[in-house]
């Protein structure tokens, strides 16, 4: 196990309309960052989970400080 991973049984993982609410886009938003590969998933039959630390991180990385004069 890579520094920083849990084992799967800790993991949390959300439904796409879970992570839209989490981060206040569209379903489709996140279907397109899921499918871009910005934001990882495992796919359960036809439906995609995304585990919760992924959003926090892609959220992290994507966060844009506003700089002050």
């Amino acid at each position: 196990m890579a520094a920083g991973e849990r084992p799967l049984n800790e993991v949390v993982f959300l439904t796409v309309a879970e992570v839209a609410a989490v981060m206040r886009v569209s379903k489709m938003t996140v279907y397109r960052l899921v499918h871009s590969g910005h934001l990882p998933a495992i796919r359960v039959g036809r439906s995609f989970r995304v585990p919760e630390q992924a959003v926090h991180e892609y959220l992290r990385e994507s966060y844009v400080g506003v700089e002050t004069a």
